[in-house]
C-alpha cells in the first residue's frame, strides 16, 4: 500500500528506546556529543520546537494525512506513524525516527 504512494522508497519499521532515538537523531543533527546534548534536557520527543528544528536541520518534509502523518528524508527514507489520537506527538515521534535512522547510518 504504502510503496504505491512513494515509489521505491523504503518505509521503516523501526523499535527503540526513546533513548537511543534521541541520541541517534542529535548525531544526525550534528552534535557531536550526542548523549551529553540528550542529557542537557533536547528532546524533540516532546518539544515541538527541538522537534522542529530537527526537522529543518535535516530537511525533512512532512506530510501530515487524516490518521497519520509521513516525514520523508531526501534520501528516500519514509517513516510513517499513526496519530493514536494526538496528530503532534505523532508527528514529533516520525521526526525523531527518521532523523535516528540518518543518524544510525552515519559513520
Amino acid at each position: 500500500m504504502f510503496n504505491n504512494l512513494f515509489g521505491n522508497r523504503k518505509i521503516l519499521e523501526m523499535i527503540d528506546t526513546d533513548r537511543e532515538l534521541l541520541e541517534f537523531a542529535a548525531k544526525a543533527a550534528g552534535y557531536v556529543h550526542a548523549a551529553d546534548h540528550v542529557n542537557a534536557g533536547w528532546n524533540p520527543l516532546t518539544d515541538s520546537g527541538d522537534a522542529q528544528e530537527l526537522a529543518v536541520k535535516l530537511r525533512l518534509q512532512t506530510e501530515p494525512k487524516e490518521t497519520h502523518v509521513y516525514i520523508v528524508a531526501e534520501n528516500g527514507l519514509v517513516v510513517a506513524e499513526d496519530y493514536d489520537g494526538d496528530p503532534y506527538a505523532a508527528t514529533r515521534r516520525a521526526i525523531v525516527r527518521a532523523a535516528a535512522e540518518i543518524g544510525r547510518n552515519m559513520k
